[in-house]
């Protein structure tokens, strides 16, 4: 009758958006990290095996510098006309950030649609077994690379390694391990080569590892762990060398010498980052690319939240005329080195006074993070990270900025300490650095509505 009419024609139900089912599958498994590989084995059976079914994988772990690593090896993989998957992890605006699917001409942020349905299929399949979100996204991941032909699949480390969700592929074409340094020493160890130890867990037998420049004690493990699965070795610094020359990129290994642009992304440090994914392609037989390729690549080369320049934006325009922003994730005390270098860098180029924005969570060391910056500003400004249950209070931050003889105020919120600063009078415009967590660099990107794309 009319009442069945009327229900053929009504719109369909919009579905939820991708938050709620997120929450639904964080809701699987009490803790947010559980670092073991049995529940990830046993829903990759009921997937039918995926990790078995993937283009050529290139696995990234490391400490820092692991993220920017990757959109170097993609950027140049791209510029050779190459079709790349990667998987990254953690989004900062939305968890479609995390999947990237390779396409002819260049690969795109999977869309919502897609997303659900490969995350629904797993939901069902784990029927509801204990399962962390990380794992089930990261199954997610593989399922979804799986269905879709590409030339190559690039997959970040988690956690560790060792025992992260990602660490189920039997044959990479290669292991890469960026910087290793404390972090995370809850999980990994409180020792520099116990957490090397952990990273170095990605290593397998026969597979070539590219590793970055390493301290003395992180070496030794990785040089151990590759002599024992017989994997061949090619170190920066020894198998090949990454050098800053009149501004230029100088790379060189056994097979020849490259001399390229800088790198797009800003920092000494990611001349080393770019010349760990130049050392990782041509270390394999696999790609054939030529040296505009990877000129192309690290010039175009984008990772957001790493010393990253907000130009335009609702929350710059907060703050103080002529202002400059500048965004980074970095949140351990080697982070802090890298962008504290990178900000030296800036003045000298040009000298404005520098105000640091800073929100880090509970269970990082804020006075080792905040020390690399106590000889470029007395100016910091404290905030809590919203809508994180494990974020450090201002106050807490405070203290450790104060221990180190620095001039702190706390803010209610980034917005607000913006605000604060656009009432006092400089005669330069200043330099603003907020940083101190990925968690706090994604909301200030949503905040201010340039979300990754």
């Amino acid at each position: 009758g009319a009442g069945s009419a009327l229900r053929v024609n009504a719109p369909a139900a919009k579905p939820p958006p991708l938050g709620e089912l997120v929450a639904r599958l964080s809701a699987l498994h009490p803790a947010r990290i559980d670092l073991d590989l049995k529940r990830m084995h046993r829903l990759l059976v009921r997937l039918d095996h995926p990790e078995c079914k993937l283009p050529p994988v290139i696995h990234v772990a490391g400490t820092n510098g692991k993220g920017s690593t990757v959109a170097y090896l993609r950027a140049i993989l791209e510029a050779a006309s190459l079709r790349v998957h990667v998987y990254t992890s953690p989004s900062l605006v939305r968890i479609n950030e995390c999947y990237r699917l390779g396409r002819t001409g260049g690969g795109a942020l999977v869309d919502d649609d897609e997303l659900r349905r490969v995350l629904e299929h797993c939901e069902r399949v784990n029927a509801g077994e204990p399962i962390t979100l990380f794992e089930i996204e990261t199954a997610a991941a593989l399922y979804l690379f799986a269905q879709q032909p590409a030339d190559a699949v690039l997959l970040e480390v988690g956690l560790g390694g060792r025992l992260d969700a990602t660490n189920v592929i039997d044959k990479p074409l290669a292991s890469v391990i960026a910087p290793v340094s404390m972090d995370h020493t809850e999980f990994l160890g409180d020792t520099l080569a116990a957490i090397a130890g952990e990273k170095a867990g990605i290593v397998k037998r026969d597979v070539p590892v590219i590793c970055a420049e390493q301290t003395a004690e992180a070496s030794a493990v990785i040089e151990q762990c590759a002599r024992r699965m017989h994997a061949p070795l090619h170190r920066a610094g020894q198998e090949w060398h990454v050098s800053v020359e009149r501004g230029r990129l100088v790379y060189q290994d056994d097979r020849g010498l490259m001399d390229l642009a800088a790198p797009k992304l800003f920092g000494r440090h990611q001349f080393d980052n770019a010349g760990l994914a130049i050392a990782t392609l041509r270390a394999l037989d696999a790609f054939r690319i030529e040296p505009s390729a990877f000129e192309a690549g690290i010039v175009t080369a984008e990772w957001p939240a790493r010393m990253q320049r907000l130009a335009s934006g609702a929350l710059v325009d907060q703050g103080p005329a002529g202002c400059e922003i500048w965004l980074d994730g970095g949140h351990n005390a080697e982070g802090g080195r890298v962008v504290a270098a990178a900000l030296g860098d800036l003045e000298e180029r040009v000298s404005r006074p520098l105000v640091v924005i800073v929100g880090m969570m509970a269970n990082k060391d804020a006075g080792g993070f905040l020390a690399n910056f106590a000889g470029l500003t007395r100016h910091i400004i404290a905030v809590q990270i919203p809508d994180r249950d494990n974020a450090m209070p201002p106050d807490r931050l405070a203290d450790a900025a104060r221990a180190l003889g620095m001039r702190v105020e706390s803010a209610a919120s980034v917005e607000a300490a913006l605000r604060s600063l656009a009432r006092l009078a400089y005669e330069v415009p200043p330099r603003i650095l907020i940083t101190g967590s990925l968690y706090l660099a994604g909301h200030v990107l949503g905040l201010n509505g340039t979300p990754p794309r």
